[in-house]
């Protein structure tokens, strides 16, 4: 009898009490970051191309001292270490990719240590956090040292020309005839990576295509940086802007860092919404606000900004679910 009640306890199903997500696709966030960094990789050599050891030395203090900033929080609180699960070193590349090539070692290390910090330990680690972590560390360098987050007063004599600060202050007539093709391919000063405009949209396509982000943020990020970017150029003056602020659509797109918040920092997994309506929600807003702080804002680039900004919505943009079929709406 003993026996036979063993054999049924061996068969009987288990409940095991768990928090979501309940189902697997098979991927680990060991497997994601070797995807994220595969995508970083054709702007990172872009930006050496660009930038030479001055970059290097930039993208290797900031993924360095996000790792070691990790191990030593972890080690201070006694957990099992994760630092070699690759996120804390693609944080630090995205942080990397937001800062001047000329950036003093101490202004990495600072932000670095912020970012790891106040955009993620402190809540809780990976996947806890209700911001992009390389924001929340751009967005302290910038407020606190607003010079040395210049690309133009760190741009260690070199003859690229900033389109942003020249779009916001002489007007986008003044970019220089013909220079789409240069934009694209990051001839432009800024973010160390964030203006590799054409190794940005492959490394972001090949992220769709591993499906380690959704493509409906980024699209309606794009879309919400188009639309209000052609209702401004065709209607601005109507509506009592300076047409001279008010580029061409498709500029939006080749400069500064719009294509890096569409697919590398809207799209961070944990403070992006995760129900369908508020993904699109989610992006047009980031989309529209990028157009709005480059034309009426005190900064040329928006983008970041933009997406911190709408992080804050997004708990409130996951509330937008269909309702259940048969079911009343709650009061």
């Amino acid at each position: 009898m003993t026996q036979q009640n063993n054999t049924l306890a061996e068969i009987r199903p288990r409940f095991v009490v768990d928090t979501p997500p309940f189902m697997h696709r098979g991927c680990t966030v060991g497997g994601m970051m070797r995807d994220m960094l595969i995508a970083l990789a054709p702007a990172a050599a872009a930006a050496i191309w660009h930038y030479g050891l001055p970059a290097v030395r930039v993208m290797a203090l900031a993924a360095g001292v996000c790792v070691l900033t990790q191990a030593l929080w972890e080690k201070l609180l006694g957990r099992s270490s994760r630092v070699f699960d690759g996120s804390a070193l693609v944080t630090g590349l995205l942080l990397a990719f937001l800062l001047p090539a000329g950036a003093p070692w101490w202004l990495v290390a600072t932000g670095a240590a912020l970012t790891m910090l106040l955009g993620r330990e402190l809540f809780g680690g990976l996947g806890c956090n209700p911001l992009c972590p390389p924001l929340v560390g751009w967005a302290a360098l910038t407020v606190s040292w607003p010079v040395h987050m210049d690309p133009t007063a760190m741009n260690l004599g070199s003859s690229l020309i900033d389109p942003l600060i020249r779009m916001k202050y002489f007007g986008w007539t003044a970019l220089p005839e013909g220079s789409e093709l240069a934009l694209a391919l990051g001839g432009q000063l800024g973010g160390l990576g964030s203006t590799q405009v054409a190794a940005l949209l492959l490394g972001g396509l090949f992220l769709l295509a591993r499906k380690v982000v959704r493509w409906e943020i980024p699209a309606a990020f794009l879309a919400g940086v188009l639309a209000l970017g052609s209702l401004f150029w065709l209607f601005g003056e109507t509506m009592g802007v300076n047409p001279a602020n008010c580029p061409p659509p498709h500029l939006y797109l080749l400069t500064g860092s719009t294509l890096f918040a569409a697919f590398f920092l809207a799209t961070d997994h944990a403070s992006s919404p995760v129900a369908i309506a508020g993904m699109f929600g989610y992006g047009l807003l980031a989309g529209c606000m990028t157009v709005l702080i480059r034309i009426f804002g005190i900064y040329p680039d928006g983008a970041p900004f933009a997406v911190l900004l709408a992080a804050l919505t997004a708990p409130l943009l996951d509330l937008i679910r269909p309702q259940p079929f048969g079911g009343k709406r709650s009061q």
